[in-house]
């Protein structure tokens, strides 16, 4: 489901992962997945309340607006780059950044920050995402080069 590009169907998996959460259903390992990300953003849980209002909504960032599901995904793109160790060495960074910061959900925003860069001039530039800029932007977290 993830894979597919149609943001509403997408969407629509995110609520449905949370109404199984919610009423204590067996999850699917990537559907356990989207809960935890849900669960530790509880500043989104009231969005899952009003399905017919954001399932197609535009968040723009012209208007101030964050999009819960593009930053949802990223964590979840994030653990998928943790659990692969790709790009190498991203789990070790990772670690690093844990003891440094604390908390695992500061360090895991700290490392969205470069994934979302990265992304950012991806597109920009018509490229693939730079790997070796991504983990070096990374390392910089940590205070090692």
């Amino acid at each position: 489901m993830l894979l597919n590009n149609d943001r509403s169907q997408l969407r629509r998996f995110y609520f449905e992962v949370w109404q199984k959460r919610l009423e204590n259903k067996a999850l699917e390992p990537m559907e356990r997945l989207i809960a935890e990300v849900i669960e530790q953003h509880p500043e989104y849980h009231t969005l899952f309340a009003h399905q017919d209002a954001v399932i197609d909504r535009d968040y723009l960032p012209e208007t101030g607006e964050s999009n819960p599901f593009l930053h949802m995904g990223m964590h979840i793109g994030l653990r998928e780059q943790l659990a692969a160790d790709r790009p190498t060495g991203i789990g070790i960074i990772h670690q690093r950044l844990l003891i440094k910061t604390g908390d695992p959900h500061d360090a895991e925003h700290r490392m969205i920050e470069c994934l979302a860069e990265t992304l950012w001039q991806a597109q920009r530039d018509g490229t693939q995402p730079d790997e070796k800029q991504y983990i070096n932007a990374l390392r910089q977290l940590t205070g090692s080069t």
